[in-house]
């Protein structure tokens, strides 16, 4: 056995013995982190996603249980955070919470995820309950803000509540001069069931109009947006800052081209990539990542 397979095994080994007799360590290790400031004048961020698993979303492209190992994927983030050019994380809190004790997020952003109850392929998915963080707990643990996703279906009545919830936590975050970043999608089922979320233009625009005037004041609102066809008519939609997310991309070398595309947007201040960088086709996760960092740093300079 290796050095470094050794090293590996023994910090999970801590991992749990700490969660098991300390957990008292987890809000210690929040405490204690240095933190960085948020962007400057021209600058962007690429921030890795890690709150997929929350939500029942295992898989990546054609492997349903991808990300089913949580060994697997902390030795991942632990790699794509410690590359150069990555500013932070955007996780739920039991991810957080692995990270800060095995010392991984110095000196990052970090962002926790608020409504994770919209389980995948679950007949309530539009349910989208806050099981995650909330605002008071994100002041606490001294992170930069919260995500929430907010999906709009005209014709489900479980979309007024999201709404209603989103807006509180927009008011709640904002109050503590917390980001609250907020991912907008208009959506509707298929005739089988399934949800599905717009990517038009036309859809994007009218779920970026409803998000942005979510909560008592949007001072403090950034937007999570897909990076679509006519992106210059999307961002004209808005003067909030937007960071594109990832998804889950069947074609990678197109994604990059559509991002390196809507980050010379103005309005768009960067990326939040999960799967696309954590499970590349070809299993580089450190290429991947370089790649990613390049974009940005690219359309930032």
């Amino acid at each position: 056995m290796s050095d470094i397979t050794l090293s590996r095994t023994a910090d999970y080994e801590r991992l749990t013995r700490i969660r098991a007799t300390q957990p008292e360590e987890i809000a210690a290790a929040a405490a204690r982190r240095r933190r960085r400031g948020l962007p400057g004048e021209g600058e962007r961020l690429l921030i890795i996603a890690a709150d997929h698993a929350a939500r029942g979303a295992l898989g990546v492209r054609d492997r349903p249980l991808a990300m089913a190992s949580r060994v697997d994927l902390l030795d991942r983030l632990r790699l794509a955070l410690s590359r150069p050019g990555v500013d932070g994380i955007l996780a739920s809190p039991d991810v957080l919470e692995d990270l800060l004790l095995l010392g991984a997020l110095e000196g990052k952003l970090a962002f926790g995820s608020m409504n994770r109850g919209g389980l995948q392929g679950s007949v309530f998915e539009l349910d989208d309950r806050f099981t995650g963080f909330d605002a008071a707990s994100i002041d606490s643990m001294r992170l930069d803000g919260g995500k929430m996703l907010c999906r709009i279906d005209p014709t489900d009545h479980a979309t007024v509540v999201t709404l209603e919830s989103c807006a509180r936590a927009v008011t709640d975050l904002a109050r503590r001069r917390l980001v609250a970043m907020v991912e907008p999608f208009w959506s509707l089922r298929s005739e089988s069931g399934v949800l599905r979320n717009d990517l038009s233009p036309e859809a994007v625009i009218r779920a970026i109009s409803v998000a942005q005037a979510l909560g008592a004041t949007s001072a403090y609102t950034w937007l999570k947006i897909p990076a679509v066809a006519e992106m210059e008519r999307v961002m004209a939609a808005t003067t909030l800052p937007a960071l594109l997310l990832g998804g889950d991309p069947p074609d990678i070398d197109a994604a990059y081209a559509d991002w390196h595309r809507a980050l010379s947007l103005p309005g768009v201040r960067g990326l939040v990539v999960g799967r696309a960088l954590l499970y590349p086709p070809d299993d580089d996760v450190a290429t991947a990542v370089d790649g990613a960092a390049a974009l940005v740093r690219g359309a930032g300079a």
